[in-house]
């Protein structure tokens, strides 16, 4: 496996100067980076069809081992804070379990009976989105994870960073990132590494782009749960509702912090409308107000 694999130009690295190394290593991040190109397609699929099966009950379940499981977590536990998803809507299946997000579990990524009882607990439903992390493609954890999800009928996504893979193989939406050879051989925290969190990034955006949940390039479910959100809370309904920010602060305060609702309230909505409105729109704010302005109009 390229990922694996020693590249003979940089074989002596160690030796380099730390500078020429620092630019050799830097360019291996952009040349992961440029790597996700060609699978652009692939991601947007996924994203597509994980947006149709979420509906209003299914959960992003992320399954990895090692580094790439603590990207996975990574990309997740950033789903709630910033687009106000529902945190028993994550769900994460570790090699290792819960202590492997900080630390290292020795042969826990061979422990296939473990994949299996960790997705028969998560009690998986055709609405569910499970999404495999492995720079390899053949981590035996993950792979019976997948496979095993993909009996359940849950839409199952895989990311790996060499082709031809079993985890790919397992997945009805494969995505394929080759990174090729790192610069420390086997240490796929880098190039890999990197390449993965760009497209769980893109992943998770895309499906909450989707799902209406990001308004005009604004997070507009984001809670605001300290002074830093609550002014950009404010600061995003003054924007959207062309008002000016004492106003914005009153909406929000009387729409206990849905920023949504209290753009709808800003521009003279009731509350009850409002929360009507965004009932009925599945929380789109860019339709409720497109409705908005053509009863008004």
């Amino acid at each position: 496996m390229a990922t694996e694999e020693v590249d003979p130009r940089f074989a002596d690295l160690d030796a380099w100067p730390l500078n020429s190394a620092m630019e050799a290593m830097w360019e291996g991040q952009l040349a992961a980076v440029a790597a996700i190109g060609h699978a652009l397609p692939a991601i947007t699929a996924a994203a597509e069809a994980a947006k149709t099966a979420l509906g209003d009950r299914g959960r992003i379940v992320y399954v990895g081992a090692g580094t790439s499981g603590r990207v996975a977590v990574q990309d997740g536990a950033e789903l709630t804070p910033t687009f106000a998803w529902p945190r028993e809507r994550v769900r994460f299946v570790l090699a290792g379990g819960d202590r492997a997000f900080v630390t290292s579990i020795e042969g826990a990524e061979d422990d296939v009976d473990d994949a299996v009882t960790q997705i028969e607990a998560a009690r998986l439903t055709p609405h569910d989105v499970v999404i495999a992390v492995a720079a390899s493609g053949t981590t035996p954890f993950t792979v019976a994870a997948l496979q095993h999800a993909g009996s359940f009928d849950a839409v199952t996504v895989a990311v790996a960073n060499n082709p031809g893979t079993a985890l790919l193989a397992s997945a009805k939406f494969p995505i394929l990132i080759e990174t090729g050879r790192e610069l420390i051989a086997g240490s796929t925290r880098m190039k890999a590494g990197t390449a993965q969190k760009v497209v769980l990034n893109l992943i998770s955006s895309g499906i909450m782009l989707r799902l209406g949940r990001v308004y005009r390039g604004m997070m507009v479910n984001m809670p605001p749960t300290n002074a830093k959100l609550k002014r950009r809370a404010e600061a995003m309904v003054a924007q959207i509702a062309d008002c000016d920010p004492s106003h914005a602060a009153r909406s929000l305060e009387q729409a206990e912090g849905d920023v949504k609702t209290a753009v709808l309230l800003a521009l003279g909505v009731s509350r009850a409308d409002a929360e009507t409105l965004l009932k009925d729109g599945d929380g789109n704010l860019r339709r409720v107000l497109a409705e908005l302005a053509r009863d008004r109009g």
